[in-house]
């Protein structure tokens, strides 16, 4: 009897302690908000930014920076970790950066996120480039050696992290560099700039695997999306991209020791105004290099100039020798349900290497008008025989083989 009341006592004990650790709430993240900190709207906060930072990078529980609403001036800033629990940075605020080129450093991004594992960019904010006087300094056309500016974003080092809810505004160069990342997510991120933003391309990834971006509104003077090397898994979901020049792979083949691109996947997105719809575009004399496993898949193409590429003699502004081959492999591709308007007849364009032709590309449901007066839509195909199903319009390639 008395063994059944300790083992009924100690039941009754462990019960309790456990109903109080049920109702007790999770412990909140510390919040370290910049105005603490000596922030305001009377200077540059990037001093009070990165002493929030140190202290909650070196905080053992999770951790949130604010940045409050109100418009805000920023230096250039490096937040570096690595840090000892999950961190946010959350910018409600507008953030300007230096509107004079000469007063940045060319080789620092404006704000650069390193080292962290679990870090996240939220809160609804604008980083504002303020690159309108950069851009006429950004001249490709004449120097082989342009874009001495600073990009927006730079994200290097970055693993099972999320970049949701911002907005990058007319940045000097790219909006936003990802480099060395894994598990890398973007979603509701809007990147806007006016065609005339030369360079400023929307995201750019290389070296990175695993990356997500998802629900994004890009409209920007070149890339919306552009992917260099070394690049493993790339999905890209319900992306609405306009002005700009398309979802672009490359360029690539330019400097020895490339790395290949493998698995990327467009699916759900849509092209308004844009110079390219889907593209992967590799130097002529170029170094050798792999592109492999592309799927594009449910597109919508408005009044685009080329809605679908792939393009093995780029050279903007004739800067390389075009009389030698690509030396950049492009196999297993496939380019299917793609609908729409091009604003040239040049709808479908496979312009592969006679070096190292494209291998196993398969189209199929394509089906692009052209309304002006010059006649229908057309394909150009050189150095490959993809394979194609469903409707072809235009004709895709004559002559090729039928699945």
């Amino acid at each position: 009897m008395e063994l059944n009341i300790k083992a009924s006592f100690a039941f009754l004990l462990l019960f309790l302690a456990r109903l109080s650790d049920a109702q007790t709430p999770a412990a909140q993240p510390a919040v370290f908000d910049i105005t603490k900190y000596g922030a305001s709207s009377n200077g540059d906060i990037s001093k009070a930014l990165l002493d929030a930072f140190k202290e909650a990078c070196a905080s053992t529980s999770p951790s949130t920076i604010v940045i409050p609403k109100g418009t805000f001036e920023m230096a250039q800033v490096k937040l570096q970790g690595p840090c000892k629990a999950p961190l946010e940075l959350q910018v409600q605020a507008t953030l300007k950066a230096n509107a004079d080129p000469k007063q940045l450093s060319a080789d620092i991004e404006w704000l650069t996120v390193n080292y962290i594992d679990r870090f996240t960019l939220s809160g609804g904010g604008i980083f504002d480039g303020q690159g309108k006087a950069a851009w006429s300094q950004n001249n490709c056309k004449d120097s082989k050696s342009c874009g001495n500016l600073p990009n927006n974003l730079s994200f290097n080092f970055l693993t099972n992290s999320t970049i949701q809810d911002i907005t990058s505004q007319d940045s000097k160069l790219f909006h936003v560099n990802v480099n060395g990342c894994k598990n890398l997510t973007f979603i509701r991120v809007n990147i806007t700039a006016p065609p005339e933003s030369i360079n400023t391309d929307g995201i750019h990834v290389a070296r990175s695997s695993n990356v997500n971006i998802t629900d994004c509104v890009i409209g920007t003077g070149d890339d919306c999306i552009s992917i260099g090397d070394e690049l493993e898994q790339l999905h890209i979901t319900r992306v609405t991209c306009g002005p700009g020049h398309g979802i672009s792979v490359g360029s690539l083949g330019k400097t020895p020791g490339e790395k290949p691109v493998v698995g990327v996947y467009v699916k759900n997105c849509t092209f308004i105004n844009t110079d390219n719809g889907v593209r992967v575009k590799t130097w002529p004399a170029s170094h050798q290099g792999v592109v492999t496993d592309l799927h594009y898949e449910d597109i919508i193409v408005q009044n685009v100039t080329n809605p679908i590429v792939i393009d093995q003699v780029y050279c903007p502004y004739n800067q390389c020798n075009k009389d030698l081959p690509s030396q950049v492999k492009i196999s297993k591709v496939s380019i299917k349900n793609v609908e729409g308007t091009s604003r040239t007849q040049d709808a479908v364009l496979l312009l592969c290497s006679k070096g190292v032709p494209c291998e196993g590309v398969e189209i199929g449901d394509i089906d692009i008008a052209y309304n002006g007066k010059e006649g229908p839509a057309k394909s150009r195909c050189e150095n490959v025989k993809p394979t194609f199903v469903g409707k072809q319009n235009p004709p895709v390639c004559a002559g090729a083989q039928s699945a």
